[in-house]
């Protein structure tokens, strides 16, 4: 599949915020899925990640979460320090500014369908994604949180999740330890909230990122894509019209 990808600037509180849009390049309207960043920015491996959702059939979109910030905004894999730094520096209650304007964007193109609208996020990317869950279930129909760090933290909020959830984590992670997750499947559970959890044996911390030899762990990343893209196109209908 031809992917068309753009770089765009979305109006938002605060300033112009550059976005990653990957879509099939057809007119006809197609579901839509928001990517949220890991802590290291919006960098190259984030965009691969976004044209791996547009290929499943959706239009694709990755805001730069930390446009407020100035220039040097990104960091490399071994930059730990500068991404912890960057994230934070992030203020919650402006990212859900980011996340209005990011759909209001959506739903303004041709060729994203008027329906549900999908969040997927890795690292911080995670932790934001179950952040939007709670604050914007009425616009969001579908969230799956890759290995959130401080989502045992957002529970107190988790009351306002209306839309289902698929989390995913590594039991090897020691950023997320096995107690927070245990207690986030509770909250959830308790809450009657729809959703599911993966906790994968021997995964770390980053377990989907290729790029990161240290963390990767193939096997766990596979099954988590395949399961994945199973939630979305459960959640929200075919990615296009006709699939």
């Amino acid at each position: 599949m031809k992917l068309r990808n753009e770089r765009i600037d979305i109006e938002s509180v605060g300033g112009r915020m550059p976005c990653y849009v990957s879509s099939g390049g057809e007119s006809k309207p197609h579901s839509a899925v928001i990517v949220l960043m890991e802590a290291f920015g919006l960098v190259p491996n984030l965009e691969r990640e976004v044209d791996r959702i547009a290929k499943m059939g959706y239009v694709a979109i990755a805001p730069d979460a930390y446009h407020r910030l100035g220039d040097d905004r990104t960091a490399s894999y071994d930059e730990l320090p500068k991404a912890i730094g960057l994230m934070n520096q992030l203020d919650d209650e402006l990212f859900l500014d980011d996340m209005r304007a990011t759909i209001a964007y959506l739903r303004s193109r041709s060729d994203v369908r008027d329906s549900p609208i999908g969040v997927t996020g890795f690292c911080m990317g995670g932790r934001l994604s179950f952040l939007s869950a709670c604050a914007l279930s009425n616009e969001i129909a579908a969230s799956a949180p890759f290995y959130g760090g401080g989502i045992g933290a957002l529970l107190d909020r988790a009351d306002g999740i209306s839309c289902p959830l698929h989390l995913f984590f590594g039991q090897e992670d020691f950023f997320i330890p096995p107690d927070e997750v245990e207690q986030i499947d509770t909250t959830l559970r308790d809450l009657g909230v729809e959703y599911a959890l993966e906790h994968y044996a021997s995964a770390v911390h980053g377990f989907c990122c290729e790029e990161r030899e240290e963390s990767y762990h193939a096997e766990a990343a596979a099954d988590a894509w395949v399961k994945l893209e199973a939630f979305l196109a459960k959640n929200l209908g075919p990615a296009r019209p006709g699939a």
